[in-house]
């Protein structure tokens, strides 16, 4: 039997416009447009809701950073997203579900292949988890290389997943 693809859910491209606001978030900790994003990507969570095509979790977990990785940057981009979604739709927030336990190269720049090796157990989850469906988010999704590495942890424990991210950026040649 195929395993469907992991729902990923974002309000828009980055190639097409989001993407100078997700690097700004992202890589000078610029929060301006964090609020806008993150409204654009509930209603499109709440309309993909209302046709049926997806069901609410009921705890969100952000995508961890590295502690060396935090350290540098000061900041965890997914933890802020994950934070204000958490806030916004009144889901509770797993903070410590997840760690990142090898502290891997940026994935900026890699291909396909690169990526998957250099996610190769770079994740653990850090405690037990009471809830059947999580959302996993984080700011942006390219090949889906990080949520589909940290998702096979929860559905291996028959938790259902599916990504939020403020873009998706579409990635050819990085299937290989």
């Amino acid at each position: 039997m195929v395993k469907p693809p992991l729902a990923v859910v974002a309000p828009g491209s980055y190639h097409q416009g989001i993407g100078e606001h997700v690097a700004a978030i992202k890589y000078q900790g610029q929060l301006a447009a964090l609020d806008c994003l993150c409204d654009a990507l509930v209603a499109r969570i709440e309309a993909l809701e209302a046709l049926g095509l997806t069901q609410w979790p009921q705890a969100i977990v952000a995508v961890p950073l590295h502690p060396n990785r935090l350290r540098q940057r000061g900041f965890n981009q997914a933890w802020l997203i994950a934070k204000v979604l958490s806030d916004k739709l009144k889901l509770p927030l797993l903070e410590h579900a997840v760690i990142r336990s090898v502290d891997t190269r940026p994935q900026e720049g890699l291909t396909g292949r690169q990526r998957r090796r250099n996610l190769a157990d770079a994740f653990k989850l850090q405690q037990d988890i009471e809830y059947q469906r999580i959302a996993i988010v984080d700011d942006v999704v390219t090949t889906g290389t990080t949520v589909n590495t940290i998702a096979k942890l929860f559905e291996a424990r028959y938790i259902q997943v599916q990504v939020w991210c403020l873009a998706r950026a579409e990635a050819p040649g990085l299937s290989d």
